[in-house]
């Protein structure tokens, strides 16, 4: 099971991005986006995020 990004709280400033450690979230019209086939969840980008845009 991969994070969910809430678009509307995402603020897209890549932090979560820069914190990934399997490059599974990318930039996607300016709003962060994750591939579930890459996600671990291992929760880096949720603490990484400014604005609690991410959960589990």
């Amino acid at each position: 099971m991969a994070v969910n990004i809430n678009e509307e709280t995402c603020i897209g400033c890549g932090a979560c991005i820069d914190t990934c450690p399997v490059e599974a979230l990318e930039m996607v019209d300016d709003k962060a986006k994750v591939d579930p086939d890459k996600c671990v969840d291992c929760g880096a980008c949720i603490d990484a995020c400014p604005v609690s845009a991410i959960s589990e």
